[in-house]
């Protein structure tokens, strides 16, 4: 599975997290590695870094900037799933390395 040039949105996510249905990621793959620029809702500005597998899950380490001003970092993991439309669903287990290192889960969605 390859990732470039693909658009996420969140659907679902939990409470402790920053992002919104209005955050948006743009994805960019050279062989397995994955990076992503991304903002909206509560972030002001944020990247990720990932490795991407054979299946396609993801194992990623990103940072942000919320509007508080503060700088948040954490860890993911990423399970995808193809959808009868051909978009990919991207099942999402997260936890903060920094502020209260809380977990969480999200679903983000291919635009």
């Amino acid at each position: 599975m390859n990732y470039h040039n693909k658009s996420f949105r969140p659907v679902e996510h939990s409470e402790n997290a920053e992002t919104t249905t209005e955050t948006s990621f743009e994805y960019k793959q050279h062989g397995n590695i994955l990076t992503s620029n991304y903002q909206g809702g509560h972030i002001v500005s944020g990247h990720l870094i990932g490795l991407v597998d054979d299946f396609g899950n993801i194992e990623m380490r990103y940072h942000q900037v919320n509007t508080k001003g503060q700088l948040m970092t954490g860890i993911c993991t990423s399970k995808p799933k193809i959808l009868p439309n051909g978009k990919i669903r991207l099942y999402e287990t997260w936890q903060w390395t920094s502020g209260d290192k809380s977990k969480g889960k999200s679903i983000l969605e291919e635009i």
